[in-house]
């Protein structure tokens, strides 16, 4: 692993599933002792954020394309949920998307370090809804 920013339990397969953001990856970790490497998910993707919803599905950020991605495993090309639309401050846009959170009816919340904002995207969605920060630093 080099520079893993975020990390979530999946309890399904006793498991860590791993941002490695400076090798470009999402890995899976057996939480079983003896494990010395992981199994790698997805790649090129500069992942800073990682989520789960009930339906198994994986939510990544990515830094770089500045958007959010679903995953279902084995799919290595998975759904845009969020951004997309190049790096930038509108509400179509995200700038940096880091942490992230689905909720029950399968929004999607999301930082963004460069806009100082949380955003909501619903499920579907074109675009997201400023629901915190988004005036500037501070």
């Amino acid at each position: 692993l080099y520079y893993p920013p975020d990390v979530l339990i999946d309890k399904e397969t006793d498991s860590l599933i791993i941002c490695d953001l400076g090798n470009k990856r999402v890995v899976r970790w057996s939480r079983r002792s003896g494990t010395t490497q992981g199994e790698i998910l997805l790649d090129n993707i500069a992942c800073f954020g990682i989520a789960m919803d009930d339906q198994r599905y994986l939510y990544v950020t990515d830094t770089v394309k500045n958007e959010v991605r679903r995953y279902k495993f084995g799919e290595n090309i998975g759904t845009l949920v969020a951004g997309g639309n190049g790096q930038g401050a509108g509400l179509n846009q995200l700038y940096y998307p880091t942490y992230l959170f689905v909720d029950r009816d399968y929004s999607v919340y999301v930082s963004e370090w460069q806009n100082f904002r949380v955003m909501k995207w619903n499920k579907g969605a074109q675009e997201g809804i400023v629901v915190a920060g988004g005036q500037g630093a501070g």
